[in-house]
């Protein structure tokens, strides 16, 4: 018997996988982080510019209200991994390599992650501070 590999299975039509089964999911991830961005990244660029001109001292007591960290911290989350899925998507278009497509996208993760660790730890420090 001889299948047509331009056939597909009816499950394989409804779940809609491509290639690389992740496609959907990617574009999706990018989307949601995006709108996420939005409010976020307002209210930090908010936070910063209400806090023009004030002490360490006053920037700190704003940090003890857990609303304020938390709002701080899942913004840093969000611009994040936003940073990471955009970049992933240049590396894949335009790196050839294996190798070197596989250690930028190593070096991507690592990178963003550790960005977002550090904001996370600073934020936490200052919101736990005496």
């Amino acid at each position: 018997m001889i299948i047509d590999p331009g056939m597909k299975t009816p499950l394989k039509k409804v779940k809609g996988f491509g290639a690389a089964k992740s496609g959907t999911d990617h574009f999706w991830q990018q989307r949601a982080t995006a709108v996420a961005n939005l409010p976020l990244v307002a209210f930090m660029v908010g936070f910063v510019i209400y806090h023009l001109g004030s002490t360490r001292t006053e920037v700190i007591a704003s940090l003890h209200h857990p609303v304020v960290a938390l709002l701080l911290i899942m913004g840093m989350a969000s611009v994040f991994w936003h940073m990471r899925l955009g970049l992933q998507v240049v590396i894949e278009d335009y790196l050839h390599s294996h190798l070197t497509k596989f250690t930028a996208l190593a070096l991507n993760i690592a990178y963003a992650t550790s960005l977002f660790a550090v904001a996370a730890y600073s934020i936490l420090k200052m919101s736990f501070a005496p």
